[in-house]
């Protein structure tokens, strides 16, 4: 069973941003954050819109759309904001994660 939690944050853009991708996919509006190993700096985050709630899945909802981390990736990201960015430099998830000590310059990947 999902738990609904205050451990991690979408904000408003990142919602809005996955609820456009959700609807042009015909997906429910369930973006989904895990990390794996690998990347510059030793984690890496991983985004993917997904068809439903996993057993053990903690989950923030902001307007609508849910945030899913499963229970092994939220050790490593408890407490994170996921936010959506568009700059001039380009257009992604963005995530402030406090239990990294490190990341690399592309922002998608961190050490603990």
């Amino acid at each position: 069973m999902a738990t609904l939690a205050a451990d991690i944050a979408l904000t408003p853009a990142a919602a809005k941003r996955v609820a456009w991708i959700a609807e042009r996919q015909s997906k429910p509006a369930i973006l989904r954050l895990s990390v794996e190993g690998g990347g510059c700096s030793g984690f890496q985050y991983k985004f993917g819109l997904a068809d439903g709630l996993e057993d053990g899945d903690t989950v923030v909802e902001t307007d609508g759309v849910k945030l899913a981390v499963d229970d092994i990736s939220l050790d490593l990201v408890r407490g994170c904001s996921v936010d959506f960015v568009d700059t001039l430099g380009g257009a992604h998830f963005t995530v402030e994660n406090p239990n990294a000590a490190s990341g690399c310059g592309c922002g998608s990947s961190f050490s603990v």
